[in-house]
């Protein structure tokens, strides 16, 4: 079976990459030659643990190849997966669809046989029956069908949700639709995963209401932290305590400086927008991403209370810039709004990231960017962990005191134990726990 995948960022890559070991037939397909260059040197334009080794293998095997040529790509393909990127429009959140319908217009001009389109981009209720019109329009003469395979793909663990995945979302209109995209994901039935048919809306739709919940989950949680440290209580506690009830379940309850990335931020946006076009105000919704917002800002605030309510002239050490562990995306990232509103407050800023320091880099001026974690930490009037990497859990904080001008730590990600911490001569602030005693 042969399938094109148009769009190399980390939804097609990671996508095309795992249909490959599927044993499918690949070719990816991308208009940016540097980025098709780079994958044919061997070398991953994104980063995520184990797509190198993952592309090398399939490439190698003669199932996964890349080209700049659409019309090469799509040749003779049972099926086509649109797997572009659905940006936040500027000025008014609604998805971009530029890409998807650009990409639409081009296959429809180069597609020589019958096959089905699918698209695998996060794309808003109703971008699959508009798909539809562009081929009936432009090739009556072919029989095209469309359907939906959302993505649930987390950075940092892509590679696993795309293999071993809780269910397949496939929204179709055709039995031969419903056939093709079955025996994609064929090697799923060994595993008994769910495939879950449904129309194109409803296939659409629940990409968005999924991301949309999880992003509540996100924010409920780093509220109930606020209220934690007003009464004494411990949130991780809370969390834990919610979470072992089978109807809520412990993922994505997690107290920090609220949810960045390259999907929930815009994909709440989109959904907001899909409301309003329909007349139905989705308010839990638009309370979600308003309190989001907020969250950053006032993790500011616990950063400059912390260090006696001002950083001007001091030396804060950011540790982890990217919105989350195991990847090096920076979109949305909370750092995006905290670094920059320390340094308005006359903080001296000195970071390190695993990975993310390059994008960073571009997108965060003045910033001392250091070769590792007690690099950074050298002469710092205080220690923000804004990214739960492993390795700052692991950090020896003997020579993390030795280092720093004040032994203070503001763990906006709750990777430390307070009372450890404590013992070792820091004073202490996390999210939504008691504090342990410090130096004064």
């Amino acid at each position: 079976m042969r399938i094109a995948m148009i769009g190399t960022g980390y939804v097609g890559l990671v996508s095309g990459a795992c249909f490959a070991e599927f044993g499918l037939e690949v070719v990816g397909v991308d208009k940016d030659e540097s980025k098709i260059r780079m994958l044919e040197e061997g070398r991953i334009p994104i980063y995520e643990p184990g797509l190198d080794a993952l592309v090398d293998k399939h490439k190698a095997a003669g199932r996964l190849s890349f080209t700049t040529d659409l019309a090469e790509a799509i040749d003779g393909a049972d099926a086509i997966f649109i797997g572009v990127g659905t940006p936040s429009r500027r000025g008014d959140g609604h998805a971009d669809l530029t890409y998807v319908f650009a990409a639409a217009e081009e296959i429809a001009a180069k597609l020589k046989h019958d096959t089905l389109v699918v698209t695998k981009s996060t794309v808003p209720v109703g971008t699959g029956r508009r798909l539809q019109k562009i081929f009936k329009t432009q090739r009556p003469d072919l029989e095209i069908d469309v359907a939906s395979n959302p993505e649930f793909l987390r950075e940092g663990s892509a590679i696993e949700d795309f293999l071993r995945p809780d269910r397949v979302v496939c929204g179709v209109e055709s039995d031969r639709a419903r056939e093709i995209l079955a025996q994609c994901y064929r090697p799923l039935n060994l595993i008994e995963t769910p495939i879950l048919f449904t129309a194109l809306e409803t296939a659409e739709l629940i990409k968005y209401a999924t991301n949309a919940f999880l992003a509540t989950k996100i924010t409920f949680i780093n509220e109930l932290a606020d209220l934690c440290e007003r009464v004494g209580a411990d949130v991780q506690q809370v969390a834990k305590g919610m979470g072992l009830d089978g109807r809520i379940g412990r993922k994505f309850l997690h107290a920090g400086p609220g949810y960045g990335g390259s999907c929930f931020p815009k994909d709440t946006l989109a959904l907001l927008r899909t409301g309003e076009q329909y007349n139905t105000h989705l308010r839990i919704v638009e309370t979600v991403v308003n309190v989001n917002e907020g969250r950053k800002r006032r993790m500011v605030r616990k950063i400059t209370d912390a260090c006696g309510g001002s950083v001007a002239g001091k030396t804060i050490a950011i540790l982890g810039v990217t919105f989350k562990p195991n990847t090096d995306d920076m979109r949305e990232s909370p750092s995006l709004v905290i670094v920059p509103a320390l340094q308005a407050e006359g903080a001296v800023i000195r970071a390190y990231d695993p990975e993310g320091m390059r994008e960073a880099a571009k997108l965060l001026p003045d910033v001392g960017w250091c070769q590792d974690s007690y690099h950074a930490l050298e002469g710092a009037d205080a220690a923000v962990i804004l990214t739960e990497w492993n390795e700052f859990r692991g950090l020896d904080l003997d020579r993390a005191r030795s280092l720093m001008r004040q032994p203070l730590i503001v763990d906006l990600r709750n990777i430390f134990d307070p009372a450890q911490v404590a013992k070792a001569g820091f004073a202490y602030t996390s999210v939504g726990r008691p504090v342990a005693a410090g130096p004064t």
